[in-house]
């Protein structure tokens, strides 16, 4: 018969088994993992698609100009967007002028203009594309009266000829005119066709009554300013027409209407370009191609603009 080791002995041994019990759990469970199936690593490390698109670098596309196309621009851009993922159209909207002179300059690659190439601008090798066709609305507060204007009317209001209402048959109260700042489209193209100017040296410039305007830098301030003041008269594009707070005059009896500006009734009307220069990169000429599709032009329908088509 063995004697008993000493107590020191025994605690030694009970240390040597531990560790070896250890060792064995670390082989089982190395084996574990090396038997995982291929299958089975696979989908612990796959990511989804969202993921996977959220991962990948987008094509950025750098859309700058007009506050008046800038809304109907934005729904276009959503809508392409949610079909092509991979593609980000970044919009600002400083004005026609500061769109067409970014995509001259190269640091935009789509400018956004309410009106017309003009003077140097027609010499940059631009392309301009139209979009859609607006009408300028002459807007005044609902309360009043006045139902309707000439083109004449129209012109000598803004020159500061006429500056009262009883003058073209509403109440005596001194007219305040509402217009946008310079540089933007729609004062542009109102100045344009409403013949706002005159001719000095060979260039035209404007006749409007600036000294005495409200000048608003967006079509939203037109809004609220004319919506706020009774004896207010502006101008804003017709597909940011707000009935609610604001009331459309006729212009030689006729109503500014979708309608209207297609048949070339409504005597103030411009279109809505979109600006590239060169030849375009297959994501810029990808959103021009979608937004000119039966699907594109049918949402400028359904923003109360003209289609192209």
């Amino acid at each position: 018969m063995k004697s008993l080791k000493s107590p020191q002995e025994f605690g030694m041994k009970l240390k040597r088994l531990a560790a070896m019990g250890l060792a064995g759990l670390m082989l089982l469970s190395a084996a574990a993992c090396s038997n995982t199936a291929p299958g089975d690593k696979a989908a612990m490390t796959q990511t989804s698609p969202a993921q996977q698109t959220s991962a990948a670098a987008k094509t950025v596309i750098q859309v700058n100009g007009s506050t008046s196309v800038e809304k109907l621009m934005t729904m276009l851009s959503n809508q392409y967007t949610a079909k092509n993922p991979n593609v980000s159209l970044q919009i600002q909207a400083p004005g026609s002028s500061a769109g067409i002179k970014s995509v001259n300059d190269g640091s935009a690659q789509i400018g956004m203009s309410s009106r017309e190439l003009k003077g140097d601008e027609l010499t940059w090798g631009l392309n301009a594309t139209p979009i859609a066709y607006d009408g300028i609305a002459v807007v005044v507060h609902p309360a009043n009266p006045v139902s309707n204007l000439t083109m004449e009317q129209v012109h000598q209001i803004f020159s500061g000829e006429i500056t009262n209402w009883k003058e073209v048959g509403g109440p005596d109260k001194e007219i305040l005119l509402v217009i946008r700042e310079a540089g933007s489209g729609t004062r542009d193209a109102f100045e344009e066709i409403v013949k706002l100017f005159e001719e000095k040296d060979g260039k035209k410039v404007a006749t409007v009554a600036e000294d005495k305007a409200i000048i608003a830098d967006s079509t939203n301030a037109i809004t609220q300013n004319v919506a706020g003041k009774e004896n207010a008269i502006g101008y804003v594009s017709l597909g940011s027409l707000n009935t609610g707070t604001t009331r459309a005059l006729q212009l030689n009896g006729v109503d500014c209407t979708a309608e209207n500006v297609k048949n070339k009734t409504y005597a103030i009307a411009r279109p809505f370009l979109l600006l590239t220069k060169g030849t375009p990169s297959a994501e810029v000429q990808s959103v021009l191609d979608y937004i000119l599709s039966a699907e594109g032009q049918a949402l400028v329908t359904e923003e109360k603009f003209i289609s192209v088509q």
